[in-house]
């Protein structure tokens, strides 16, 4: 992951839900869905450069894809990495600036 634009590459976008928009309100952390190689140190990297911010923490959490069926013809949706971060405080991620 030395080239300058994976630091890009490693988050794929916000991860959304009523769960992650209460944790964001009240204890500053924010939960991005990142490529399944990235490690703490490559997310932490690329998140303070692309958000001008500072991490307290970081966790990552593997999630396995569910199985499905279609039709009935089985299957089996993508498995994902989230990373839930906490922001030090007095910074802030607004997103609507970015849009």
């Amino acid at each position: 992951m030395n080239d300058k634009n994976s630091i890009f590459k490693i988050i794929k976008g916000q991860y959304i839900t009523e769960k992650t928009n209460r944790l964001s309100e009240k204890l500053n952390v924010i939960t991005f869905e990142v490529k399944k190689e990235a490690n703490k140190y490559n997310i932490k990297k690329s998140i303070e450069k692309i958000f001008n911010v500072k991490i307290a923490s970081i966790n990552t959490i593997t999630t396995k894809g569910k199985k499905i069926k279609f039709k009935n013809f089985p299957g089996k949706r993508k498995d994902y990495k989230k990373a839930i971060i906490k922001l030090k405080k007095g910074y802030d991620i607004n997103f609507t600036e970015f849009e």
